[in-house]
């Protein structure tokens, strides 16, 4: 049986250069200004009775060896329960019934994920 054989010449380093070369793209503050305009979209989307959930958006940016992160999370917890949440979803009543959610969180935010997505493809598509 005849014997296959490869070779390889050369190594990554270009590869490795570009790859290296895209982690500035994320460090850049373009997570940061993403995250800015997404707590303001979903401050004015959430449903106002006192205000105190629609002001307490806030966003995080995680930066780690896999990658980066960009998530969006709200501070008004009341008795163990994020409002921002059952707002959302809907809840039960303390009497039996129930309160049925409102789904303002994701036609809030998508556009935000859509043109950060774009604005990301046109940064790497530049190195």
């Amino acid at each position: 049986m005849p014997a296959i054989s490869f070779t390889q010449k050369g190594d990554f380093s270009k590869t490795l250069n570009w790859l290296d070369s895209l982690k500035h793209v994320f460090r850049s503050g373009i997570l940061d200004r993403y995250g800015q305009k997404g707590v303001e979209v979903l401050q004015t989307a959430t449903p106002v009775d006192s205000g105190v959930t629609a002001s307490s958006w806030y966003y995080k940016v995680q930066n780690d060896a896999s990658g980066a992160t960009l998530s969006f999370h709200n501070s008004n917890i009341v008795n163990g329960v994020p409002i921002a949440i059952i707002l959302q979803y809907g809840h039960g009543t303390g009497t039996g019934g129930w309160v049925e959610g409102r789904d303002y969180i994701n036609p809030a935010i998508q556009p935000i994920f859509d043109e950060l997505t774009e604005q990301l493809w046109k940064e790497v598509s530049k190195v």
